[in-house]
């Protein structure tokens, strides 16, 4: 036999960053039958990997990762990313390169273990290999030097992939992956089998979404899990287990009156009652998502149980380890995303689930009980002596990076959780500051006080989402600006760095401190729309053009042509170039148009310059109405925006719009050309 095919289950594949010594995730089983193709090479073999075949297993890889690796806490490291795909392709570049020169192969030699003696005297009578990893170091999607490892295990997807080996005339082995989009399972290794009745979670069950303030944390969890059933709570410094999982309460209930004795007391026969205060058990958030997830469960009959959802606001801002207190445990999810390690409840606990699981049934108990070794974990659960997550339960959480000084998050904690970063972007809502009858773009402002930001701490920490302030009608006024946005910068930002940038000068050379935004009134006190001005200006903001100025025409002194077309209004240039392009390009579909001309959209005021159909319906209406319909060969439409071009040719001190979006397309080399000329 001159080569062996072996279909990969989980137990050979689990993407995920690798820790030193973690030889459950670095070893590679292979069936025994298999063995005999490597008989009298020794104990080390030499393979052989194709750059080629390595970066199309990746890129599959990065296709099923939402489906694939997002199901279970063990192998969920990332979601798909732009960011993550070009990591893994630097990862590859490093990977096969000898001095400095890119090659198309690599060899690595793996030790080929069989019949191993095990510490406690017994014979591993399984074929496998180890020694898989490789040290690598490589520069990351943002320029930045890593150490990682390389392991063929990260290039092979449970289910998805066969691995193939061949026997080159050398003596060394070729390792080649193949994948295939149809589910397999050759049912060969070892606790794989799927359980007959019970269905894999296909999204994250524990995840946390982080990242800087106002980005749309929770209003992504909100679009997420619409129509689904939500219990949400939000951690803080005084939360502890009690107020998330529940404890004893005072609360009235209707009760007899009664004598010194005891005894009911009663007019005409009719016992007498008055509402007295009781101490009840009162269930908190995390019980009452996990009573409803059992009784959902209860509820559908053999079929996938709706889904329940706990929602923890702001996670960080509470000592998550004495709020969990023994739920950490429960965080270990199994394959099928019920907790690895049941918890035994305590009594009071006990009684709440008993009176809230009374007369439930659980159609999958035979195949949840399987997974614990025939163990009745269900009649346990019911009857309220054990705590057990069920894999409709999913634990979702926000976390602000901000915030991270007010309760760390230990190591271990972290662990159980999926991390998914939501990076700082434009809403494309169209949003300004009106300062006075001056008005500046909200997003050009969050991007250049996040660039300041970032320079000036050196972290992600503090920079601000589009969220950040909200716009009352598409506007955020002096006041809401200054009393918010200001008045974070100077007290949480820059006020640990002395506000040593040239942006908090005053107009006399002093520090534009923070009382100066306010006159000397007392109570009256208003916004000194003047410093605000300054501070923006300090920035590098210039006032937007409103639109009912934009259609104007240029001064009858410049004559600007674009191919030889003239064009009369400076919000006409743009989408002139655009349209000439098309016609250019007849082949070309809207969206290949529009990929195309997106990074011109650093020329403009606005946000952005082009568009397909679906970014222009989430826009306000006020600006993807004002925009430019261009008919594309595929019948599909794009958009050209009208607004945010300005032409001061005979002041340097304005910012030029057209003047930048000419020079930028001249330099382009996309067959179109601009011209200007002054009679």
């Amino acid at each position: 036999m001159d080569e062996i095919v072996k279909h990969i289950n989980d137990t050979n594949a689990s993407y995920r960053q690798l820790n030193a010594g973690d030889a459950k995730n670095t070893d590679l089983f292979l069936d025994n039958d298999q063995y005999q193709f490597f008989e009298g090479f020794g104990e080390q073999i030499t393979v052989r990997f194709d750059k080629e075949n390595l970066t199309k297993a990746m890129l599959f890889i990065a296709s099923i990762l939402p489906r694939k690796f997002d199901q279970s806490a063990i192998h969920k490291v990332v979601s798909f990313s732009k960011e993550f795909v070009l990591d893994q392709l630097s990862i590859l570049d490093a990977l096969f390169s000898e001095n400095g020169i890119s090659v198309n192969t690599i060899t690595q030699i793996w030790n080929a273990r069989k019949d191993v003696p095990k510490k406690n005297g017994e014979v591993d009578k399984r074929f496998y290999f180890n020694g898989l990893l490789k040290d690598i170091s490589y520069k990351d999607h943002a320029g930045v030097i890593q150490q990682d490892k390389f392991t063929i295990r990260n290039y092979l997807a449970g289910g998805y992939s066969d691995l193939h080996i061949t026997k080159a005339e050398d003596g060394i082995f070729d390792v080649r992956v193949e994948n295939t989009t149809t589910y397999l399972n050759d049912g060969k290794e070892n606790d794989l089998e799927e359980i007959e009745g019970v269905i894999k979670p296909i999204v994250s069950l524990q995840q946390i979404f982080y990242g800087a303030p106002g980005i749309g944390k929770s209003h992504t969890i909100n679009e997420v899990t619409k129509g689904e059933d939500v219990t949400r709570t939000t951690f803080h410094p005084d939360t502890d287990y009690s107020g998330f999982v529940g404890a004893y309460k005072p609360t009235t209930s209707l009760l007899p009156i009664c004598n010194e004795l005891g005894e009911p007391m009663k007019i005409a026969n009719q016992a007498l009652y008055k509402e007295q205060i009781v101490y009840e058990f009162v269930a908190q958030s995390f019980l009452q998502a996990y009573i409803a997830a059992w009784k959902k469960y209860a509820d559908s009959e053999n079929d996938e149980p709706k889904k329940q959802f706990l929602v923890i606001e702001e996670i960080n801002r509470g000592n998550c380890a004495q709020i969990f207190g023994d739920l950490f445990q429960l965080l270990d999810r199994n394959d099928y995303g019920f907790s690895e390690y049941p918890i035994k409840a305590d009594t009071d606990m006990k009684k709440q689930l008993q009176k809230a699981f009374k007369g439930l049934n659980i159609p999958q108990k035979d195949s949840i009980n399987a997974m614990f070794e025939g163990r009745d974990v269900i009649k346990e659960v019911l009857d309220g002596d054990l705590l057990l997550l069920p894999n409709n339960l999913y634990i979702w959480a926000t976390m602000n990076t901000s915030d991270q000084s007010l309760f760390p998050i230990d190591s271990a904690f972290k662990r159980r959780w999926d991390w998914t970063y939501i990076p700082i972007s434009n809403a494309n809502k169209g949003w300004t500051i009106n300062i006075g009858d001056t008005h500046y773009d909200w997003w050009q402002f969050v991007e250049r006080i996040n660039d300041l930001i970032g320079r000036t701490t050196n972290s992600e920490d503090k920079k601000l989402g589009y969220f950040f302030c909200k716009a009352k009608d598409g506007v955020i006024s002096a006041e809401t600006f200054v009393g918010k946005v200001i008045f974070y910068l100077w007290n949480d930002v820059f006020k640990d760095y002395d506000y040593c940038d040239q942006v908090f000068n005053d107009a006399d050379g002093n520090k534009l401190t923070f009382d100066k935004f306010y006159t000397a009134e007392g109570n009256n006190s208003k916004v000194v729309e003047e410093k605000v001005k300054l501070f923006l200006k300090n920035l590098g903001l210039e006032a937007s053009v409103q639109q009912e100025n934009m259609d104007e025409d240029l001064d009858s002194k410049i004559i600007i042509k674009v191919n030889g077309k003239d064009v009369t209004k400076a919000n006409a240039i743009p989408y002139t170039a655009i349209e000439e392009y098309v016609k250019l390009h007849p082949e070309m579909s809207a969206q290949e148009v529009v990929d195309i001309w997106k990074p011109f959209k650093k020329c403009s005021m606005r946000s952005w310059i082009v568009c397909n159909k679906e970014e222009r319906d989430e826009m306000d209406q006020r600006y993807a109405n004002y925009s430019y319909e261009i008919k594309c060969a595929d019948g599909n439409s794009l958009w050209v925006n009208k607004d945010g071009w300005m032409h001061h040719p005979e002041n340097k001190n304005l910012r030029d719009t057209v003047s930048e979006f000419i020079e930028a397309v001249n330099g382009a080399d996309l067959g179109i050309t601009i011209t200007e000329t002054t009679i």
